[in-house]
C-alpha cells in the first residue's frame, strides 16, 4: 500500500485509479458509509452503496443526507480526476432535487458524477443516483473551487 506522501507528485486521476485498483486506502467517508468507488476516468466518477437501517431517518426512510453524500462525493471526485499534481478543489456549492426515497432492501445504489465545466478557478459537475433498476432517485450539480 502506497503512503499519502507518494501521491503528491500525482494528478486526481492517477490517485484517484489508485484508489480503485486497491493500492490507495479509500477515503474514510467511504468506508464509514460502506461507499465503494467503482470507476473513475478523465471527467467522471462512479460510487455506490447498499442503504441499510444505520442510515434511517426517524420517518423509516434512508436520510437525504446520504443521497447528499453520494452525490457530492461522485460529483467532487469526478474534478478531481481532472487536476494536475499539487491542485486540490472543494465544494462550494451543492445543490440537490430529491425525487424518490432510498430504502434499506432495495440493493445496490449507484452514484454517477460527470464534469461538465473545468475551469482555472471553479469547476462545475453534475451527478445523479440510481436505483439497482436505474430509476433516478435524486440528481445535482456542483460547483467546486480550485486550490492552487
Amino acid at each position: 500500500m502506497m503512503a499519502a506522501i507518494d501521491v503528491a507528485p500525482r494528478s486526481g486521476l492517477e490517485v484517484m485509479r489508485l484508489i480503485v485498483a486497491g493500492e490507495l486506502p479509500p477515503p474514510p467517508i467511504a468506508e464509514l458509509l460502506g461507499m465503494e468507488i467503482e470507476e473513475v476516468g478523465d471527467g467522471y466518477a462512479t460510487f455506490s452503496l447498499e442503504p441499510d437501517e444505520r442510515m434511517l431517518n426517524p420517518i423509516g426512510s434512508v436520510h437525504g443526507g446520504i443521497a447528499a453524500t453520494l452525490l457530492d462525493s461522485c460529483m467532487g471526485c469526478a474534478v478531481h480526476t481532472t487536476l494536475p499534481p499539487g491542485v486540490g478543489y472543494t465544494t462550494a456549492q451543492l445543490n440537490l432535487h430529491y425525487l424518490r426515497p432510498m430504502q434499506p432492501g432495495m440493493g445496490r445504489v449507484r452514484a454517477v458524477g460527470t464534469v461538465l465545466h473545468r475551469g482555472r478557478t471553479q469547476s462545475t459537475a453534475e451527478g445523479k443516483l440510481l436505483d439497482s433498476r436505474d430509476r433516478l432517485i435524486s440528481h445535482g450539480t456542483t460547483t467546486c473551487l480550485i486550490l492552487g
